[in-house]
């Protein structure tokens, strides 16, 4: 069976949260996509840069600003294999971007529909329809695989 162009996308994100897995970060990946292409790619970082803000999003997110020379990402579409949190919902909204995929559920930190619905508040002017459960199998597992080793350890 053909895999989707999401499915394509999100195959690219799990590519990056295993990066992020190999650097011991959590194993999170974030492609960001303009009219069919990749603009941006990132993994989790925290750790490595000392950064609290060096999330997979908020790095791909800046990626892509850099590279479409503005901060209005009007039209892009994210793919990451973690529900986003409250900060990296927030940056997705005020960056414009249209659509946010996303693979594991996060029941404990989500903002894109698990604990709120940050991404698509009518709050906001603007806001970003998020999609959960693209892959959601193997962006799951490699998150728990991650924590049952940190646990062992």
């Amino acid at each position: 069976m053909a895999k989707s162009e999401d499915e394509k996308f999100m195959s690219l994100a799990i590519k990056q949260a295993q990066k992020a897995r190999a650097l011991d970060e959590v194993p999170v990946g974030a492609v960001i996509v303009l009219g069919g292409k990749v603009i941006a790619r990132a993994c989790n970082k925290r750790s490595t840069n000392n950064d609290p803000t060096a999330h997979a999003e908020i790095l791909a997110l800046r990626k892509a600003g850099k590279k479409l020379g503005h901060w209005n990402l009007e039209g892009c579409e994210i793919y990451v294999t973690k529900e986003p949190c409250v900060m990296c919902a927030g940056a997705m909204v005020l960056s414009r971007m249209k659509k946010i995929h996303f693979g594991a559920f996060d029941k404990r930190f989500g903002c894109s529909g698990s604990v709120l619905n940050l991404s698509d508040s009518e709050i906001f002017n603007h806001r970003a329809k998020a999609e959960g459960g693209l892959c959601e199998e193997e962006c799951a597992k490699l998150l728990t695989d991650f924590f049952k080793e940190k646990r062992k350890t």
